[in-house]
């Protein structure tokens, strides 16, 4: 175990030196900490690289701060060390230190720790014999509540938290931008969206404009290590080939609608092996489904669905035609409004998304030329009298049929959402 050793004190620079870590404030960090002084088991869950590691060397930053001796704090990933367990961790921390782990009051973080067998069985022991003395955080790249029976065995110990890519408000923090007055910086704020855009919201890559450090960025640190290694660890996925194909299919022509027994046939698969390799794209936070909204549960269920990716195919991006900037744009502001919902009916007329809250919000996603028809087909049959339609530039207010239809660019659409629907409404929680 001397290499474990070696890795620990690695990992824990506060135990020998004054420790501060660079950091943006996010959203999700200002929920966490509120959980902070409860007893459960924090749980950072979402896709590679968006920050879950920075966020738990903040709060380990943030127990420095307030008084908590370093030495009391460990930090593990098992991304690179998958078979140990969980009591060999803190056995080497006993020895490293010469204490007893039960006497003392402690912050363990756990990072990447699905990839450790029967981890949920092991940190529920943990959890129960040092309960009131450690507070424990973990993370990991997927959901780690996929298994029905890591639901039961931590029910009630586990609070979770997903976080995402950077919001656009997020990202001009990062670039510590801070324009109040939108309408003064509408220049600036596109070309920063343009930016934003680039970049996907990953935080490594802010600043960077290089489209080969991009390309290479997404492709190797998040598409294949979350494809060849994350999904065939957790799902036991034999063939990988098919996986990919259907990734990309999705990448590649995102929002479309999925019918699962003709997708089957061409990949030549089954339908419930489609149906399990879409749920683990899902569960791996590298694909997005939205529902056909209807006032019935039921019919919305049996309707077909439709899939974005969350990472925007880097062929489409720096590609210079509308189609491609269109759909570009449309997978974005879908994936930053959290949509759930989309609407179609028998005669094609189709909204892109349905935000549903205190009231039922349609919204369309226009890049270029705007109309009205699909918008006005779903108002007319949901007795809807607003609507939006985020477009790339254009900004104006239409009255039709005594409706309001408000045309907003994206980027002011996203940093002023809230002031766009009603108090209350459930748009923009996770």
């Amino acid at each position: 175990m001397t290499i474990i050793r070696e890795v620990i004190i690695d990992l824990n620079p506060w135990w020998k030196e004054k420790f501060k870590i660079e950091f943006k404030q996010r959203d999700v960090y200002k929920k966490i900490q509120k959980f902070m002084p409860l007893p459960q088991i924090i749980a950072l869950t979402g896709l590679r690289r968006v920050g879950k590691t920075t966020l738990m060397l903040k709060i380990v930053e943030d127990y420095i701060n307030k008084g908590w001796n370093p030495k009391n704090i460990i930090y593990f990933s098992f991304d690179e060390f998958r078979e140990l367990d969980l009591r060999d961790i803190i056995k080497e921390y006993e020895e490293i230190m010469e204490v007893d782990f039960k006497k003392g009051k402690n912050l363990l973080l756990l990072d990447e720790l699905q990839k450790v067998p029967d981890w949920e069985n092991q940190l529920k022991t943990i959890y129960d014999l040092y309960k009131g003395k450690t507070k424990i955080l973990i993370s990991g790249s997927e959901s780690l509540f996929i298994k029905r029976k890591s639901k039961e065995t931590l029910a009630g110990r586990v609070f979770e938290f997903l976080v995402e890519q950077l919001s656009f408000q997020e990202f001009l923090i990062f670039k510590d931008k801070n324009y109040k007055q939108i309408s003064l910086y509408k220049g600036e704020l596109s070309k920063l969206f343009n930016e934003f855009t680039l970049i996907q919201g990953f935080p490594e890559l802010v600043g960077i404009h290089d489209k080969d450090i991009i390309k290479k960025y997404i492709k190797e640190s998040i598409v294949e290590k979350v494809l060849y290694r994350d999904i065939p660890d957790l799902f036991k996925v034999k063939d990988i080939r098919i996986l990919e194909s259907l990734l990309n299919i999705i990448i590649d022509e995102p929002g479309q609608l999925v019918e699962i027994s003709k997708l089957a046939n061409t990949l030549k698969i089954s339908r419930q092996t489609l149906s399990n390799y879409l749920s683990y794209l899902e569960e791996s936070y590298l694909v997005k489904k939205l529902y056909n909204f209807s006032k019935s549960r039921i019919k919305v269920e049996r309707k077909l669905k439709k899939y974005y990716p969350s990472i925007i195919s880097t062929n489409l991006m720096f590609r210079d035609d509308t189609f491609s900037r269109s759909k570009v744009f449309e997978s974005l502001i879908v994936n930053q409004l959290k949509a759930e919902f989309f609407w179609r009916d028998p005669y094609k007329n189709e909204v892109d998304i349905i935000l549903i809250g205190k009231k039922i919000t349609p919204i369309e996603i226009k890049y270029g030329k705007i109309d009205y028809k699909s918008l006005l087909t779903f108002m007319r049959k949901f007795d809807v009298n607003e609507a939006f339609i985020i477009s790339k530039v254009i900004e104006e207010k239409r009255v039709i049929d005594k409706n309001l239809i408000s045309i907003v660019p994206g980027f002011k659409f996203l940093l002023e959402r809230n002031s766009y629907l009603l108090k209350g409404s459930t748009f923009g929680t996770t």
